[in-house]
C-alpha cells in the first residue's frame, strides 16, 4: 500500500494558518510591515541609522565621517533587502542561533563588500561600530515600533476608515427611514435606520481618533537602561541627548526610563484601542445580521460573492458579517493577550515578549480580514423600507410612551383627568397588540386638551421618531 504524501514536504509549502492560506490576498498588505522579513528589514534599518548617527554626529572620537555616497550605500542596503537577502540572513541565523546577531553580521558583510560598489571607502573600517553599545532589545524595540506604526498607519487605519465611512454614508442615506426599535429584543420607541447606523459610525470614528493619536515609544540605552557601556567607553558624550535625538529622528517618542527592554506600555494601549474598535465593529456586524434576519436589509447575491446554501438554494446567508464576527473575536483574543503579557517583564528582562510580539501580525491580520468582510457585506445590502413600515404598522402599542408622556405634561400644565397615565397605558398595551383604531379610540377618550389630542391622533409609529433624522447630522 503506497504511503500517504507528507504535505509538509510539498513545494511551495502548504500554509498552516488561514491568513497565509485562503485569506492571503486580503492580508497581504500587512506582510510588508509585520512579517518576520519586515521585522528583519526594520532591524537592519535601525542598525544602519545607528551607525550613521554615531559616525556623522562626531559622537565617537576617532571615528571617520561618512561621505554622502557612503551614507547612500548604507541606506541602499536596507532598500534593496529582498528575497535573496532574506535567504542569506536566514542562513546566517542558522549559524548564530540569534536573530539580531544575524542582522549585525549581515550588515558587516555589506560593509566589507562596500569597495566593490564605492571604490575607495572607509566603510570596511567601521565594522566594529555596528551594534556598538546595543543590546538586542535596543534594536528590537525600535524595529517593532517602526513596523507596527507603519502597519497601522499605512494598512489598518485606511481599511478601518473605509468601513467607518461606509457606515456613515449608509446612515446619511437612510437618516429619515423609520424603523421599529427593539430594546431587549422587544418592540420599542421607533427610531430611524440612519440614526442607529450613525451611532455605530460615531463609535467607530471615536476609536479611530484614539488610535491615530497613539504614541510609539523607543529607547536605545543598553543592557539595563543605564548607558553603562556608553558612559564608561566614551565619557565625554551626552548619551541621553544622543539617544533621544536618534529615537526621535526615527519618528518615535523617546522613552527615557527603561530596564533592558522598552516597557511596551504603548503597545498595550494601542492594542486595547484596536480591540475596542474591533468590538464596536463586532456590534455592527451582529446588528446588521439581525436586521437581515428581520428583512430590513436584503442581500444582493452577486455582491456577496457566494453560494447561499449548499442544499437550500433560496438562501443568501449573511456570511460576510458572520466571518467578520469570528475574525474580530480571534483578533481581540490575541490583542488582549499581547496587551496583558507585554506590560510585565521579570526584573530587568525576560523573553516572554519575544514570542508574544511575533503574533502582532496575526492579530492585525484577523482584524483586517474582518474589515474586508464588513466592507463587502455593507456594499451588498439594499434597504427594504417597506418591510420596516409593515413592522411599524403592526406595533401601534409603541405609541404608549408618547401618550403617557403627553398626559403627564398636560397635567403639569393644569389639565384635569390626567392621573395615572403609566398605569392606564399599561392596561391598554402590556402583553397585547394594539392597532390604529384601538389607539385612536383610547387617545380620544382621555379628555386631553385639543392641541395635545390632535398631535397624538396624527401620530403614527412611522412618524414617532423624534429628532432621529436630525441627529445623523452630528456625523462630520
Amino acid at each position: 500500500m503506497p504511503s500517504r504524501v507528507d504535505l509538509a514536504d510539498l513545494t511551495p509549502p502548504i500554509a498552516l494558518g488561514p491568513l497565509d492560506g485562503r485569506y492571503r490576498p486580503v492580508v497581504a498588505p500587512l506582510v510588508d510591515h509585520l512579517s518576520e522579513a519586515a521585522l528583519n528589514r526594520a532591524r537592519l534599518h535601525v542598525e544602519v541609522e545607528w551607525l550613521i548617527h554615531l559616525t556623522t554626529g562626531g559622537v565617537l572620537p576617532g571615528a571617520p565621517t561618512l561621505s554622502t555616497a557612503e551614507v547612500a550605500y548604507l541606506r541602499g542596503v536596507v532598500d534593496s533587502f529582498g528575497s535573496a537577502e532574506i535567504a542569506e540572513l536566514a542562513e546566517i541565523e542558522r549559524e548564530t542561533l540569534h536573530d539580531v546577531k544575524a542582522v549585525e553580521y549581515f550588515l558587516k558583510r555589506r560593509l566589507a563588500a562596500a569597495p566593490d560598489a564605492l571604490g575607495e571607502t572607509v566603510l570596511p573600517d567601521v565594522t566594529e561600530i555596528v551594534h556598538i553599545f546595543c543590546t538586542s532589545e535596543d534594536i528590537n524595540n525600535l524595529s517593532y515600533a517602526l513596523t507596527v506604526r507603519s502597519a497601522v498607519g499605512q494598512v489598518w487605519l485606511p481599511a478601518a476608515h473605509t468601513v467607518a465611512d461606509a457606515v456613515a454614508d449608509l446612515a446619511r442615506v437612510n437618516a429619515a427611514v423609520p424603523m421599529l426599535a427593539r430594546t431587549h429584543g422587544q418592540p420599542a420607541t421607533p427610531v430611524t435606520l440612519g440614526k442607529e447606523l450613525a451611532v455605530l459610525a460615531h463609535r467607530l470614528r471615536r476609536q479611530l481618533r484614539r488610535i491615530e493619536s497613539a504614541e510609539f515609544l523607543g529607547k536605545i540605552n543598553g543592557a539595563t537602561g543605564t548607558y553603562g557601556a556608553h558612559a564608561i567607553s566614551v565619557p565625554g558624550a551626552d548619551w541621553e541627548t544622543v539617544a533621544r535625538e536618534f529615537v526621535t529622528g526615527l519618528g518615535l517618542t523617546w522613552n527615557p526610563l527603561t530596564t533592558q527592554i522598552e516597557s511596551h506600555d504603548w503597545q498595550a494601549e494601542l492594542y486595547a484601542d484596536v480591540a475596542r474598535f474591533n468590538r464596536v465593529l463586532h456590534n455592527l456586524a451582529t446588528d446588521v445580521w439581525t436586521y437581515i434576519s428581520l428583512g430590513y436589509f436584503k442581500q444582493r447575491l452577486s455582491a456577496q460573492g457566494s453560494t447561499g446554501s449548499s442544499t437550500m438554494p433560496h438562501k443568501v446567508n449573511p456570511i460576510r458579517f458572520e466571518n467578520a464576527e469570528a475574525n474580530l473575536e480571534i483578533s481581540c483574543a490575541l490583542l488582549d493577550t499581547l496587551g496583558s503579557t507585554l506590560v510585565t517583564s521579570r526584573l530587568q528582562r525576560d523573553l516572554t515578549d519575544s514570542t508574544t510580539q511575533r503574533n502582532i501580525g496575526v492579530a492585525f491580520g484577523h482584524s483586517l480580514l474582518a474589515l474586508d468582510n464588513v466592507r463587502r457585506g455593507l456594499a451588498g445590502l439594499d434597504v427594504d423600507a417597506e418591510a420596516m413600515a409593515r413592522d411599524l404598522d403592526g406595533n401601534w402599542e409603541v405609541l404608549g410612551e408618547a401618550v403617557q408622556s403627553a398626559m403627564r405634561a398636560a397635567a403639569v400644565a393644569g389639565a384635569e383627568g390626567m392621573a395615572d397615565p403609566y398605569e392606564r397605558l399599561k392596561e391598554l398595551t402590556r402583553g397585547r397588540r394594539v392597532d390604529r383604531a384601538a389607539m385612536r379610540e383610547f387617545i380620544g377618550g382621555l379628555g386631553l386638551p385639543d392641541d395635545v389630542a390632535h398631535r397624538l391622533l396624527d401620530l403614527t409609529p412611522g412618524s414617532y421618531t423624534g429628532l432621529a433624522q436630525r441627529l445623523v447630522d452630528h456625523l462630520a
